[in-house]
C-alpha cells in the first residue's frame, strides 16, 4: 500500500513540475504581416490651357507669313507689302508665343511627359513638384526626358531661324542687285519713296497692334498639346545648359504633364511665357527697323531694311532663344538721344545697318 501511494505521489509531482515548466515558457509570437505599400496616386491627365495654345498660334501663324517673303521684288508696292507682312508683330506677343510653342513641342515627347509623371506618386509629391517648378523653372530642365523635349524645341525653332536667315541673305543681296544698271527694276527702285513719314508711322502702328490668334491654328495646337501627338515632330536630343526661354518652355510642359497647366492655372502659365531677354531682342529689332526706315529714301533702301531688320533680326532673335546664352547688356549714350540698352547683337546690327545704307547710297 505504501508503495502505491509513493508511486502516485511521484506521478503527481511530475505533472506539477511539467505544469510549472510549461507556465514559465514564453509562447512564440504570432507572425505579423508587413503593412501594404502606399498606393501610387497618378497625376491627373495632361492639361495645357487654351491661352498657351493661342499664344503659340500667334507665333506659328506669324512665322508662316514671314517665311513667305521672297527677294526679287517686281515693283515698289511689292516691297511695301513685304515690309507690312514682316513688321506685323508685337514683340512681347511674339516672344511669348515662341515660348508657348516650345511647350507644345515639348509635350510631343512621350519620354519627357512620362518621365515627369513618374515622379508624381502621391498628392503630396505632385504638389511638391508643381511648387518647385513654379518657384524655379530651371528645375524642369533636370527632370527625366528633358533632353528629348529640348531637342524637339530646338529642332523646330532652328528651322524657323534658318529659313529667316536664308530669306535675309537673299533680300539683302537683292538690295544691291536691284541697283544694277542691267536690272530693269533700277528705274523705280532708285526713285525716292513718296510719303516716307506716313510709311514709317504706319509701320510703328502695325508693330504695336495686338496680334489675334488664328482659331484653326489655336485648336490644332491645343489638341496636340493635350494629346501629345499631331505635330509630326522628329525625335532629337539636346543636353543642358539651356537658354532661359527654352527652360520656360520645359517648365510649362512639365506643369501640363502633371495636370497643372489647365484653365485654373493661367496665372502660372502666363507668367512662364515671359522672358525679358527674348522680348528685348525683338524690341531692339523694331527700334533698328524704325531707324532704318527713317533714313531710307529710295525703294532699294527699304529692301535692305526688310532684309536686315525684319528677316535677319528674326533669325537672330529666334536662334538666340534656343542656342545662345543671354548676352550681358551694356548701355550706350547717343548724343541728344535717350539712353538705349543694347545687346552686342543689336549694336552690331546698328553698325552694319549704318555702313550698309551708306554703301547702298554710294552705289546708287
Amino acid at each position: 500500500m505504501n508503495r502505491v501511494f509513493f508511486r502516485r505521489g511521484l506521478a503527481i509531482a511530475a505533472i506539477a513540475a511539467a505544469t510549472l515548466i510549461a507556465s514559465c515558457t514564453t509562447p512564440e509570437p504570432e507572425p505579423v504581416a508587413p503593412p501594404p505599400p502606399p498606393a501610387i496616386v497618378p497625376p491627373p491627365p495632361v492639361s495645357l490651357n487654351e491661352g498657351v495654345a493661342q499664344a503659340a498660334a500667334i507665333y506659328v501663324t506669324f512665322m508662316r507669313e514671314a517665311t513667305s517673303i521672297r527677294a526679287g521684288f517686281t515693283d515698289a508696292e511689292a516691297i511695301q507689302a513685304a515690309l507690312r507682312r514682316g513688321a506685323a508683330y508685337e514683340p512681347a506677343q511674339l516672344s511669348r508665343g515662341m515660348i508657348a510653342y516650345g511647350a507644345v513641342l515639348a509635350l510631343q515627347s512621350p519620354e519627357y511627359v512620362q518621365g515627369v509623371r513618374s515622379l508624381s506618386t502621391s498628392h503630396e509629391t505632385r504638389q511638391q513638384l508643381i511648387d518647385q517648378i513654379i518657384a524655379d523653372p530651371a528645375y524642369a530642365a533636370q527632370l527625366p526626358g528633358a533632353d528629348a523635349a529640348a531637342g524637339l524645341i530646338i529642332d523646330a525653332i532652328s528651322r524657323d531661324s534658318t529659313a529667316m536667315a536664308v530669306i535675309a541673305s537673299a533680300v539683302e543681296e537683292d538690295a544691291y542687285t536691284i541697283q544694277g544698271r542691267s536690272d530693269p527694276r533700277r528705274r523705280w527702285a532708285t526713285t525716292p519713296i513718296s510719303h516716307r513719314e506716313v510709311r514709317l508711322e504706319s509701320t510703328k502702328t502695325l508693330s504695336a497692334a495686338q496680334m489675334l490668334p488664328s482659331p484653326e491654328e489655336s485648336a490644332r495646337l491645343f489638341a496636340a498639346a493635350n494629346s501629345g501627338t499631331g505635330l509630326g515632330v522628329t525625335s532629337a536630343r539636346s543636353s543642358a545648359p539651356y537658354t532661359p526661354a527654352l527652360v520656360r518652355s520645359l517648365a510649362l510642359a512639365a506643369l501640363a504633364a502633371l495636370g497643372a497647366g489647365g484653365e485654373d492655372a493661367r496665372a502660372s502659365t502666363e507668367a512662364l511665357t515671359v522672358d525679358q531677354n527674348s522680348e528685348f531682342c525683338l524690341n531692339m529689332s523694331k527700334l533698328m527697323l524704325f531707324q532704318c526706315l527713317a533714313a531710307s529714301r529710295p525703294s532699294y533702301e527699304d529692301v535692305f531694311c526688310i532684309g536686315r531688320h525684319v528677316a535677319r533680326d528674326l533669325a537672330t532673335c529666334t536662334s538666340q532663344n534656343i542656342t545662345v546664352p543671354a548676352a550681358p547688356i551694356t548701355v550706350i549714350q547717343p548724343s541728344a538721344e535717350p539712353a538705349l540698352a543694347q545687346t552686342p547683337v543689336a549694336e552690331a546690327a546698328a553698325t552694319a545697318s549704318t555702313n550698309a545704307t551708306a554703301a547702298l547710297n554710294r552705289a546708287g
